[in-house]
């Protein structure tokens, strides 16, 4: 059988849930919701409630947010009862996870905006708290995603919203199966296999089903590890390896007093599973406090921001040595502080009649990227000072004997700190399992000399004279290529990139460089630059140790090491970034330089700085999914060389495929040594990418299969059946993602190609004329087989193609023949029809070129008349939109503004609020406010977005 019917997988499933110890309910719709939840309630409370009180409940239940709807899952919960008594209950244990009550239902049918039908829906006390959503095999497991984001819109939020209260979604082809959290603005890159605990995928549904969804498992899963983000306002699950991390370190504090240490490789999420770990170990009796210890100022601040984040106002970050002291004496259970103020604490006299009460309690410490150099001394200090203690180290890049850095205490290693390491889950597993990208590095301006024996030029790999490496030639044809490719790199500035560099005296050489170029107009691109007031020569011997950052709890005293040039050098550079962002920072004080620091990485990842410049600061605990490119002009070894490398490989969406690094220096072999250490001798391919030569002959080939579906651009349209589409849909999709890769590399052109670019654009606009086929309208009910599938049109974008670029197109028509002018024109057309962005405003435009453009006789004109031509255009739609609607114009404005500013859909109450006279009745409320939604969005789209350019 090559495919299996979805019936006949959701039956099996069914079938196998009850085999486990769920009990099948037949629960045809939300009536029978609701009668099957007050029966559980009332089972799981030990209680009878009446319907009056079952309504209190009710009300309890239908508000709020899907984050404020995981916060009332698990609070305990109060009503008065009829006869004015105090009624306690909760929906769920969450202690005692396996005594809760377990169902299983299929085919529940939800109506909301439009009916729906949802397969396998699993109820613990009559909630809907895990939905499976399956399709037949062969089919895309992205396609039961995107049903389940339709649902999202459709109808989860109906009526009283029980489904909102789902905590994790589970999507199977029965092949492949993946679960996430409830969060409707994460991505598919956001969804996760099970795995056992040697990091081994449990992708086959009926091996998930007995492993992830039994009873107690799934339940332990919901109540233990799901994390609420309070700053983004979702809820979280923990994927395998973080779950199976914090079990190890659980039950070694419950039932040992060992040490050990977690490897998780760099980007896989290491303060999320580290916070759930201390969230778990701070309830447990006999721990006295938990401490997260990090390694400089920066990262507390981080590292502070994100726990405070999954557990609002958990944390009171401490600012000095007597505010952790304090914290230490009183009733606080966890504490974040820095190794260098932790040292401090136990170092100094006049704190020890606070910190000497402590000496015999039970305290668990934490510590954060354990691999720093300065962890051996201290760590050494803290397990002599404390007599019971637990210390638990995680580390993206443990130290071995090969990579370790001899000092006075001798060489450490991780495993002689910390003892044994309780969970390994490195690079490859992660690129394996989709949870980190593949590095694409690119080697650029690699250095020969001659062999005085033979007279060829042979490639070397040492050279590294401060001559050559700080030539004033070298740099600028470095600064020369950032700025020719940087465009490619970042797609369209997109994303973002760092440049490390070896030195700051080389750092500021560059900044001026960059400064220069972009006065005579040569770029625009905006540059900052942050470097620490520590030393600021190279590591020669590039150890793989990243010299220590500012510590700013200290003032800046001989400015940190800086000399008076580069004092002055800095605070010119943030002149610079004041100017640019009208901010106000300085190095007058360590306050100021510290909010500098913080402005900094926030508009990095708001993609607000083009290009970082630094030497080490950010090249370690900064993550930005934003982040996509990492120029490097210094010396880098082991750890410090993956580490640096890993900012660039967060998941974010299809477009990101890879980190991009662009080395202009020789550190091939320091690449391979290093992939070696932390992974294995064969891991280089899974790690980096292939060479450019290898994905041209990818493209090629993806270009022949999709000839045998559509063998010209005009068969497209020929194709018989939603089946075919599908298939071309598939094929064009797959040529764009490999054309997504080949366009971040240096040399790519369509010149290297079987197919050149006006043929790739010609079936673009052809994919593109399926997608608006088959996208999600008000007026059609009727579900495609399309309807589910990513046409990823981020794959498409390119902020290039914008208005203002069509207007400079249409000027230079003048300047041509009446025949090269048709041609022209037709091109341009084209053109709009394959731009995503651009294709609601494509009747528009096409209008001005008809009927307008021939009037214009000067093109210096044609920016004021397209002005005029649009707005004219606008008024005359937004007319046309009230009087269709019988809308007030005053408050649709009013919505406009409001949904323009916020990007929040109005309310339905909101939406009928707009209508003039009479009111449409109970039954038509929905299907007319969700018309008038989608007009006023189509609006939106048409007039505001993406004509900030023209």
């Amino acid at each position: 059988m090559t495919s299996q019917p979805e019936q006949l997988l959701e039956n099996n499933l069914v079938s196998q849930l009850q085999l486990l110890g769920y009990t099948y309910v037949s629960i045809a719709d939300e009536k029978d919701l609701l009668a099957n939840l007050k029966n559980q309630l009332e089972k799981h409370n030990d209680i009878e409630l009446t319907d009056k009180e079952f309504d209190r409940i009710l009300n309890i239940l239908s508000k709020g947010s899907v984050f404020d709807k995981a916060k009332t899952l698990r609070e305990k919960q109060h009503i008065v009862r009829d006869n004015g008594e105090n009624l306690y209950f909760e929906f769920i244990s969450t202690e005692n996870w396996c005594q809760n009550r377990f169902q299983v239902s299929n085919q529940v049918t939800i109506e909301g905006k439009y009916k729906n039908r949802y397969d396998v829906t699993l109820l613990i006390n009559g909630l809907p708290l895990v939905q499976i959503e399956l399709k037949r095999r062969g089919i895309e497991l992205k396609e039961a995603f995107n049903q389940i984001n339709r649902y999202q819109r459709h109808s989860f939020g109906a009526s009283i919203g029980l489904f909102q209260y789902v905590q994790i979604f589970v999507i199977s082809n029965g092949v492949n199966t993946k679960y996430y959290a409830n969060n409707k603005n994460q991505s598919f890159k956001q969804t996760f296999f099970w795995t056992d605990e040697q990091n081994k995928p449990v992708t086959q549904l009926d091996k998930f089903t007995f492993t992830f969804l039994d009873t107690c498992h799934v339940s332990k899963m919901i109540c233990k590890y799901i994390v609420l983000n309070e700053t983004s306002k979702i809820p979280m699950v923990l994927r395998p390896y973080q779950y199976y991390a914090v079990e190890s370190l659980v039950e070694r504090v419950r039932n040992t007093t060992k040490n050990g240490y977690v490897w998780h490789t760099t980007g896989s999420g290491k303060t999320l599973t580290s916070f759930k770990a201390a969230q778990i170990l701070m309830n447990i009796p006999h721990v006295k406090k938990v401490v997260f210890v990090v390694d400089r100022k920066d990262l507390d601040y981080q590292t502070t921001k994100e726990f405070n984040s999954f557990s609002k106002g958990s944390i009171d970050g401490t600012d000095s040595t007597s505010a952790l002291v304090k914290q230490f004496a009183d009733d606080t259970k966890l504490i974040v502080t820095t190794i260098q103020k932790l040292n401090t604490a136990i170092s100094k006299k006049h704190h020890q009649s606070k910190m000497d009460k402590l000496k015999e309690e039970r305290i668990v410490f934490i510590f954060d990227e354990c691999h720093r150099s300065q962890f051996g001394e201290t760590h050494t200090k803290i397990k002599s000072y404390f007599q019971n203690i637990q210390m638990f180290g995680f580390t993206g890049t443990p130290i071995f004997a090969e990579n370790a850095v001899k000092n006075e205490m001798g060489k450490r290693t991780t495993t002689e700190l910390f003892a044994e390491c309780l969970h390994k889950y490195v690079i490859t597993d992660a690129i394996r399992d989709e949870n980190v990208l593949k590095f694409s590095v690119e080697y650029v301006g690699r250095y020969k000399k001659k062999d005085s024996a033979t007279d060829i030029d042979i490639e070397v790999e040492d050279i590294d004279t401060k001559e050559l490496m700080e030539s004033p030639k070298r740099l600028e044809k470095i600064t020369d290529f950032i700025i020719a490719n940087h465009n490619r790199k970042t797609y369209s500035r997109e994303y973002t990139a760092m440049f490390c560099v070896s030195s700051v005296e080389v750092l500021i050489k560059y900044y001026e460089l960059f400064r220069q170029k972009k006065a005579t107009e040569s770029h625009n691109l905006r540059i900052a630059t942050i470097f620490s007031f520590a030393s600021n020569e190279d590591d020669k011997d590039a150890t793989g140790f990243l010299p220590e950052e500012l510590s700013v709890v200290e003032e800046p005293a001989a400015l940190y090491g800086l000399n008076i040039h580069s004092r002055e050098k800095l605070d010119d550079f943030i002149g610079d970034y004041n100017a640019m962002y009208g901010t106000n920072f300085s190095t007058k004080d360590s306050e100021s330089f510290y909010n500098y620091y913080n402005d900094i990485s926030k508009k990095v990842k708001e993609r607000k700085i083009d290009i970082l410049l630094v030497v080490n600061m950010f090249l370690t605990g900064f993550d930005s999914k934003t982040l996509n490119t990492l120029y490097v002009d210094k010396n880098l070894k082991y750890h410090g060389l993956i580490q640096a490398y890993s900012r660039t490989n967060r998941i974010l969406n299809e477009q990101k495929s890879q980190g991009n690094i662009v080395v202009f220096r020789n550190l091939k072999q320091a690449t391979d040594d290093a992939i070696v250490l932390f992974s294995n001798k064969d891991a280089k391919d899974i790690i980096i990418m292939q060479p450019y030569e290898e994905y041209i002959s990818k493209f090629d080939q993806a270009f022949i299969e999709m000839q045998k579906i559509a063998p010209t651009v005009d068969c497209v349209s020929d194709l018989m059946d939603e089946n075919e589409e599908l298939e071309f849909i598939k094929a064009f999709r797959e040529l764009m993602r490999i054309k997504n890769v080949l366009s971040t590399f240096a040399d790519f052109g369509f010149n290297h190609l079987s197919m050149d670019e006006q043929l790739f654009n010609d079936y673009k606009s052809k994919y593109l004329d399926l997608y608006e086929k088959v996208k999600p309208s008000p007026q059609k009910e009727k579900v495609s087989i399309l309807e589910d599938v990513d046409f990823e049109l981020e794959l498409i974008h390119r902020d290039e193609i914008n208005v203002a670029y069509i207007l400079n197109l249409l000027a230079k028509l003048h300047q041509v023949n009446d025949d090269e002018r048709e041609k022209r024109k037709k091109e341009i057309i084209d053109l709009i029809a394959g731009e995503a962005h651009l294709r609601s405003k494509r009747e528009l435009i096409e209008k001005f070129i008809q009927e307008n453009l021939p009037h214009i006789e000067n093109t210096d004109d044609i920016p004021d008349e397209f002005e005029r031509f649009w707005n004219e255009e606008q008024q005359e739609a937004f007319k046309k939109l009230c009087v269709e609607e019988n809308l007030s114009d005053i408050e649709v404005e009013r919505v406009i503004s409001d949904y323009t500013f916020s990007g929040r859909d109005p309310l339905l109450d909101e939406l009928l609020e707009l209508r003039n006279g009479e009111k449409p009745t109970l039954l038509e409320r929905r299907k007319t406010g969700s018309r008038i939604l989608e007009k006023i969005k189509a609006f939106i789209d048409i007039f505001f977005n993406g004509i900030s350019g023209k």
